[in-house]
């Protein structure tokens, strides 16, 4: 071969390498648009045909700022009242009947307290706060005629906004229930959650599964908002309680967590003794620290008037109540940990178990029990809390009001990580909770509650608790879809437990509509289907018994699942049942009229027959219920999102939002999952972008 037919030769071959380079460099510049976890040039958000925003970050405050401008568009109005009874000034945007809120919220020092958790966030934290709040107020500002025009004087807000609205939602709703403080009783909130972490081991697919279930009123901060968020450093899915800019129930490739109310004493009621202008403390006269602040309140006429409030403050904490000669103070925990936020944020972003526990153990999240599974088959219980360390005193102690002039009983610290109820890969394969002390998380138990400090958790299971965990024991193997029709199971633990007793009563003592009504219980699936017949009657009569103080066996902790039993007085019983069967054939024509013509679904302009009631009956399936017209009730909290997930390659998720995932006036997505919940389905989950723009409703780049 002579030299000139060698030089074309390499020259072809110099122009095929250039040609792959740059077809390598298109490719590439195309998959970075198409997997935004290597990056791309743009942040953008699909919103898939339920309203579920999928959002791609250039960046992460690329996400946070499309996060912020997303919820705006499914929440607007929502969100924008919730930062103004943030700040306290509720009652001079809004009116009178604020005007308690924001004395509450002034009371407790929300707005001065977020400004220093501001100020405290490392300088990258700083930034995705301000990056949401900024998308909130780009949308109001491009979309200023979808927003209520009473609502637009909040705006804008800022990255303490945000913090003011977390801290309100978490530690001063969810730790501190505000009527708690009013009475001083009924320290648990009206909130709750199911939650099962299944192992390998459990599992009919060798895969650990995950199954999460708050339970939560449907309106108000409450509301859950669905979401994926995909930058350089994150993948999850989950949702955020709306106005919030974090996941607080996610999952990834990786792993996924749920969270469930826990039995916790996050604040303490502290009696003081008031003298000389001051209060007694430790044999000496201590001052108050007192502040005088002026609310502003919008008359009907637009004109303000003004209020003072005066808070005062003592070593304890805020001053909540005062009457002859003495002042009730309350300490609560948490207020010291600015980083909820930032904790969420690593707890998605986690690999692993080792990652996800480093993350937990900041106990910057002041409660909430978390159950976790992963791809490794790791299932995880964390009794999650900041519990104080307490000099004396068992957990009812701490329930009521303790003596307030003494340093001997103030706690200044709380419990480190290692001290928490916490177990991991437990050899039932399985943990679960429902809102029950730590102790019954699997069975056998992990955990003995004589190994801890005697006031950290009280010793119960309830019928809901007991149901979950029975269902778990039930299944040697549990399938996905098995751990899913469990979910949807309305079976009522308490009728299971005492119909054996009650329909012979009610044969023998209770005359002829004695046994009209013991034929109806007898006959009834002890569920509260929509198309159970029983269920109403057994309901109204359980509830005309309340409280559950008429077994003749108490719940006893060396048989957690059997107790309690036995109807203790049966003539009452009996007695009791006639009258609300005298009740149900006047209101609704029949003994056996179906649960779901009385219990109803009802949202937006959707209104569907209920499948679900009470969790104290010991339903899994919770749909806490009051009267609404006619003699029919509706549902005012419950199951809200549901989650199954199992670590499969790739995962396998089904969710379902059962209020659908936006309440701003026109959008189609209020009420527009209920459906599905009405006939015991959940949605699949689209994470991948050709699932996702297969059912595509619209688009928006930044």
């Amino acid at each position: 071969m002579t030299f000139a037919r060698i030089r074309p030769l390499r020259l072809r071959q110099k122009f095929l390498w250039l040609f792959l380079l740059l077809l390598s460099c298109v490719l590439a510049l195309f998959l970075s648009f198409r997997n935004p976890a290597i990056g791309s040039e743009q942040t953008e958000i699909l919103w898939d045909s339920w309203g579920v925003p999928h959002i791609y970050g250039k960046d992460a405050e690329g996400l946070f700022q499309a996060f912020g401008w997303a919820q705006m568009q499914s929440h607007g109005d929502l969100i924008l009242r919730l930062y103004g009874q943030a700040r306290g000034q509720a009652a001079e945007y809004w009116g009178e009947k604020y005007l308690e809120s924001d004395k509450y919220v002034r009371t407790m020092g929300i707005p001065r307290r977020a400004s220093n958790w501001y100020e405290e966030q490392n300088p990258t934290m700083r930034r995705y706060l301000d990056a949401f709040a900024s998308g909130i107020n780009a949308y109001a500002k491009e979309h200023a005629d979808q927003i209520n025009d009473d609502i637009e004087q909040v705006l804008p807000v800022n990255g303490v906004d945000v913090l003011a609205h977390v801290q309100r939602v978490i530690n001063f709703t969810f730790v501190v229930n505000p009527g708690s403080v009013a009475s001083l009783s009924s320290r648990r909130p009206s909130v709750g959650s199911n939650a099962w972490a299944v192992a390998p081991s459990h599992s009919a697919s060798s895969n650990a599964m995950l199954l999460a279930n708050p339970h939560l009123p449907w309106s108000d901060l409450f509301l859950w908002y669905e979401a994926q968020l995909t930058a350089p450093e994150i993948d999850a899915y989950g949702v955020a309680l709306v106005g919030m800019p974090m996941l607080a129930i996610a999952f990834n490739n990786n792993l996924g967590w749920t969270s469930t109310v826990n039995t916790h004493d996050g604040w303490d009621a502290y009696e003081l003794t008031l003298a000389d202008g001051g209060y007694l403390f430790d044999g000496s006269v201590r001052p108050f620290e007192t502040e005088t602040q002026t609310l502003k309140v919008k008359q009907a006429d637009g004109t303000q008037r003004e209020e003072k409030l005066v808070v005062k403050r003592s070593i304890h904490g805020a001053i909540v109540g005062q009457k002859e000669g003495k002042a009730i103070a309350l300490r609560v925990v948490g207020l010291d940990q600015p980083d909820i936020m930032g904790q969420f944020w690593d707890m998605a972003r986690a690999k692993n178990v080792s990652e996800f526990e480093a993350a937990l153990q900041r106990l910057q999240l002041p409660m909430f029990n978390i159950i976790y599974s992963d791809r490794d088959g790791h299932i995880l219980y964390l009794f999650n809390a900041q519990v104080p360390i307490h000099s004396q005193g068992d957990w009812k102690y701490w329930q009521g009001v303790v003596p307030g002039d003494t340093s001997a009983i103030l706690w200044t610290k709380t419990h480190p990580y290692t001290d928490l109820p916490r177990v991991l890969d437990p050899p039932s394969g399985w943990l679960q909770n429902a809102n029950d002390p730590p102790w019954s998380a699997t069975f056998p138990p992990a955990l003995n509650p004589n190994d801890y400090p005697s006031y950290l958790a009280p010793r119960f299971m309830h019928f809901r608790a007991q149901r979950s965990a029975r269902m778990l024991m039930e299944s040697e193997k549990l399938s996905f879809e098995q751990m899913i029709a469990d979910k949807f199971s309305s079976r009522m633990e308490l009728a299971d437990r005492i119909l054996d007793d009650l329909i012979p009563a009610a044969r023998q003592l209770g005359g002829e509509l004695g046994k009209q009504a013991a034929d109806v219980l007898e006959a009834w699936d002890r569920k509260a289907d929509a198309e159970s017949r029983g269920a109403v009657l057994f309901a109204l009569w359980a509830q005309s018994m309340q409280p559950f103080n008429w077994f003749t066996t108490a719940w006893n902790e060396q048989s957690p699942m059997t107790t309690p039993d036995g109807l203790s007085d049966p003539a009452t019983a009996v007695n009791v049942l006639k009258a609300v069967a005298v009740t149900v054939k006047s209101l609704y024509g029949s003994l056996d009229v179906p649960w779901g013509e009385v219990a109803r679904l009802r949202y937006g302009n959707v209104d569907l027959p209920a499948s679900g009631g009470p969790g104290l009956f010991g339903i899994f399936r919770v749909v806490d219920l009051v009267p609404a017209t006619e003699g029919r009730f509706q549902q005012i909290a419950g199951d809200s999102y549901i989650a199954a997930i199992e670590f499969s390659n790739p995962v396998q998720a089904k969710v379902l939002l059962t209020y659908g995932n936006a309440t701003q006036p026109g959008s189609p997505h209020i009420g527009d999952q209920l459906s599905l919940y009405a006939r015991n389905e959940l949605r699949p989950v689209w994470r991948t972008r050709k699932e996702i723009e297969a059912h595509l409703e619209s688009r928006q780049v930044f």
